[in-house]
């Protein structure tokens, strides 16, 4: 059960949509940049000293590890620059999320071209409906008359492009790569120390790494560092090596719901009406999607 591709969906749902919420609770005490930048350092460190632990540090050169580096560039300093900013402007976590499930069209218009694996008519009708049901809810959200609500409401579209980028190398990789690829624990730790380093200079130019070590801090670092950050990710991979691009691509469309009943238990944020609707229309092209996944 525990090994089921389902059990491993359902576990990386739950565990990538907390980290919407933690962010939130983490931003008080930290600016973007320098948040992002004690994450990794953190992730960096410990995954160095479990490889060390385990005599498996080792520079297997730029040919294997450059897309790899990219990966976690864009899977996580990007992605969660683009996310943390979103916040900082007073978008809700919830409908943050909701902007970053139009991901799966993306990855669905490109994987043919990239990964070169077929996505048939009925899940190009899920994808698409699945939009719809975003583009219900950003819309009603959205104050076209103020420039801060509309580009608060554009950050995350950021997300989405680095995200997609970063799942079809992946999967690129999965399908087309050499035999002699590095282990996930590996790949994780590059993934940590390029968007750790990426993320020096603006943490110490723009914010001069201030933050406020209380207790709940540092209670959102170590949920954001091992079970965000370790676990959610790793599942993220271990999913993209068993199924399609596109397949996993979709699961990100169960994060609004998820993300906006957390947020509202933790921060007492509504959900509207067509916040509603939405859901229900992206949750009808989640399933066309998955049926069909199946029937394939």
């Amino acid at each position: 059960m525990f090994h089921s591709t389902p059990f491993l969906a359902l576990s990386f749902i739950l565990l990538w949509n907390s980290g919407f919420i933690g962010a939130e609770f983490g931003l008080p005490y930290a600016e973007t940049f320098t948040l992002l930048f004690w994450r990794y350092f953190a992730l960096a460190l410990i995954l160095y000293l479990y490889l060390v632990l385990r005599s498996r540090v080792q520079w297997p050169g730029w040919k294997r590890a450059g897309p790899v580096i990219l990966v976690g560039i864009l899977a996580h300093g990007v992605w969660l620059s683009c996310v943390l900013f979103s916040l900082q402007y007073g978008v809700p976590a919830g409908i943050v999320a909701l902007v970053v499930a139009l991901q799966p069209l993306a990855t669905g218009t490109l994987s043919g071209i990239v990964v070169g694996e077929y996505t048939p008519i009925h899940r190009w009708i899920g994808l698409i409906l699945g939009f719809f049901g975003v583009s219900v809810v950003v819309f009603a959200r959205m104050d076209p008359s103020d420039p801060e609500s509309v580009f608060g409401y554009l950050i995350p579209f950021g997300s989405v492009a680095a995200m997609t980028a970063a799942s079809l190398i992946q999967r690129r990789m999965e399908v087309y790569g050499s035999s002699d690829r590095m282990p996930l624990d590996q790949e994780l730790f590059y993934h940590c120390l390029a968007t750790f380093l990426v993320l020096i200079i603006p943490a110490i130019a723009f914010e001069s790494l201030s933050a406020q070590w209380t207790f709940q801090f540092i209670g959102v670092m170590l949920w954001l560092v091992f079970a965000v950050s370790l676990a959610a990710y790793a599942l993220l991979w271990l999913l993209l090596a068993r199924i399609d691009a596109t397949r996993v691509a979709s699961l990100f469309y169960f994060g609004p719901p998820v993300t906006m009943v957390m947020a509202w238990a933790a921060f007492g944020d509504t959900i509207q009406l067509m916040d509603v609707a939405g859901l229900i229309i992206v949750g009808a092209g989640v399933l066309l999607t998955q049926i069909q996944a199946r029937q394939n």
